[in-house]
């Protein structure tokens, strides 16, 4: 990623929108560091981050329009792999959403919305779906500039209709 500037908005990964408030030197250990004071924008915390690490982190921009439509695409085609075995479900759910990626993200909410349909989720499923969610809808928000609540009655219309008549694909 090339150099963030003061007010670039960016994601970070499982925390959501971000806005590069400050550019600072920092002194470590003897030796200058440049760090970015990103503004988390769901819950106000300002987290610092060394230039080094932003790659390495998932510290990304925000999709583009043509990204969102791929993920709405995705999210409608009725396509759904699900692990039976709860405990691995979520680990490789918890391996997604550390990725930062929308289209990981939009992985986890598709497969948790849809065994939401055929059983109740547990509390942490339940959890990490709706902060996929939130994360995929403020993304969504951001880019398009449409209200989160449009966003979501969209995307939850979207996976709504996708899972009518769907049949998964089951992985022991």
């Amino acid at each position: 990623m090339k150099s963030l500037k003061i007010g670039d908005k960016v994601i970070y990964p499982n925390q959501g929108l971000g806005v590069v408030e400050a550019i600072q030197q920092q002194a470590y250990d003897g030796q200058l560091f440049q760090v970015y004071n990103l503004r988390i924008i769901c819950n106000n915390t300002l987290v610092t981050v060394p230039s080094a690490t932003v790659l390495e982190l998932g510290i990304r921009r925000p999709v583009t329009e043509d990204s969102i439509r791929k993920i709405f695409q995705f999210m409608g085609n009725g396509d759904v792999d699900v692990t039976t075995d709860w405990k691995g479900r979520y680990k490789e759910h918890l391996n997604l959403m550390k990725s930062g990626t929308l289209h990981d993200m939009a992985t986890v909410l598709k497969s948790l919305y849809f065994l939401s349909r055929q059983k109740p989720l547990s509390f942490r499923e339940k959890k990490m779906m709706e902060k996929a969610k939130e994360l995929i809808v403020s993304e969504i928000s951001e880019t398009v500039a449409v209200p989160c609540s449009k966003i979501e009655t969209k995307l939850l219309g979207t996976l709504s209709r996708s899972f009518k008549t769907a049949k998964p694909r089951v992985a022991a």
